[in-house]
């Protein structure tokens, strides 16, 4: 455990079943004031009038995936500002990265994606209690990482590293490789 580096924020994003709430809960683990923060139990407390997204996104959904990220980052920021890391983990996609990364003030950001191959996607999947594929193809979000979010952070193909060399890996290069400038904008 250390608390030797300055607090911030991790953020750690990749497509369903790429490892991301295994590798954020061994990370924020490493810590000795850490905090697993899940975006997605957000989406879960909306109880009614929940849309999902889809392929196809509503303009509501996408407002409702907006005002997730938003009150993730708050979040994130008030446990920062209270002295703890935090490892900030959810399918973030697109221009919605940089976005997450400005909107974290002034606090140090560092990014990971994970990035394992499809077919390992495909296994993970098979194996998970939860069922994160349905209407998302595996190959579309991987498009969706791929080709629309910007290459900020340490991008890592985890395809060939258990969870906690992956985690070990991360260690090491994050701080040099992941760091991304405060950029102080918070989202609107």
């Amino acid at each position: 455990m250390t608390s030797l580096r300055q607090t911030g924020v991790i953020v750690i994003t990749g497509v369903m079943a790429a490892g991301k709430s295994t590798i954020a809960q061994l990370l924020a683990e490493r810590f000795d004031r850490g905090v697993h923060l899940r975006g997605d139990m957000f989406r879960k407390m909306i109880v009614k009038g929940r849309e999902e997204m889809l392929p196809e996104a509503s303009a509501e959904a996408e407002r409702q995936l907006a005002l997730r990220y938003k009150i993730t980052a708050n979040t994130a920021r008030m446990y920062v500002d209270a002295g703890f890391h935090v490892v900030l983990q959810d399918v973030i996609l697109g221009p919605a990265l940089q976005e997450i990364v400005e909107s974290l003030g002034e606090h140090p950001v560092y990014v990971v994606v994970l990035k394992p191959s499809q077919d390992v996607i495909c296994t993970r999947e098979q194996h998970r209690d939860k069922t994160g594929y349905g209407i998302w193809s595996i190959d579309e979000l991987d498009r969706r990482l791929t080709e629309e979010t910007p290459r900020i952070g340490l991008w890592l193909d985890t395809s060939h590293l258990s969870a906690e060399e992956t985690v070990d890996v991360i260690w090491k290069r994050i701080w040099d490789e992941g760091k991304i400038a405060p950029l102080g904008r918070p989202i609107q």
